[in-house]
């Protein structure tokens, strides 16, 4: 953006991410099927339960979207900062500004009186447009708990945990520490794991179902 200053490219990094993130595509595919997925399911917004519910052909697509929603902020947020001329510290923070906002947009989307989805797939997103040793940690983590246990949810908390450590241990290979990247790294897994409490209770309780187990139909 023209005549863009870092300190208004970090307030239009903010709010891009949210509006970004706060596209419900898993409702709107639901709606063009005729549904409130949030009363079919699990009741989420997100991919997973979307694939559950209306099929591969619709809940791939989505998974993609929520997705880009998170990669693009990233993208524009350090667009603009190298555009207003900002360094190195000012673009890391922007693009952080811009993911995590991303993230609470799809958690807490505007769209649907504030309540969304768990922000896994966004979360990937703007990993891999912010880095890349949490994005295919968080993969890796992913899935080998999933192909181990088949609980989607307890692959997604493992893939939450494996971000931050991910980037710890890079980093200390590395030997140079970004503590505004590792803060967001640790908040996004805390949030990941309190989006997930209602899962974890059920798995502790045994009855969480697992992926490809045959479901009783919703009412």
């Amino acid at each position: 953006m023209l005549f863009m200053t870092p300190t208004t490219a970090l307030f239009a990094s903010a709010a891009c991410g949210y509006l970004c993130g706060s596209l419900p595509f898993g409702y709107w595919a639901g709606r063009l099927r005729g549904i409130d997925i949030r009363q079919h399911g699990s009741g989420n917004i997100g991919a997973t339960n979307v694939v559950r519910v209306l099929g591969k052909p619709i809940g791939i697509p989505v998974f993609l979207l929520d997705m880009m929603k998170g990669w693009l902020p990233v993208f524009l947020a350090a667009s603009w900062m190298k555009a207003a001329g900002a360094n190195i510290e000012l673009i890391s923070t922007a693009k952080v500004v811009g993911g995590f906002s991303a993230v609470l947009g799809h958690m807490y989307t505007f769209w649907l009186s504030f309540k969304g989805g768990k922000g896994i797939a966004t979360t990937a997103g703007v990993l891999m447009g912010m880095s890349l040793a949490g994005f295919f940690g968080g993969w890796a983590a992913w899935l080998v708990v999933f192909f181990a246990s088949k609980y989607v949810s307890l692959a997604s908390i493992a893939a939450a945990v494996s971000v931050p450590s991910s980037m710890a241990f890079v980093m200390w290979r590395e030997d140079r520490w970004d503590a505004v990247m590792l803060t967001f790294g640790i908040v996004v897994m805390l949030l990941a794991i309190w989006k997930h409490r209602a899962n974890i209770q059920r798995l502790l309780a045994g009855t969480e179902n697992r992926a490809g187990a045959k479901k009783i139909p919703t009412p």
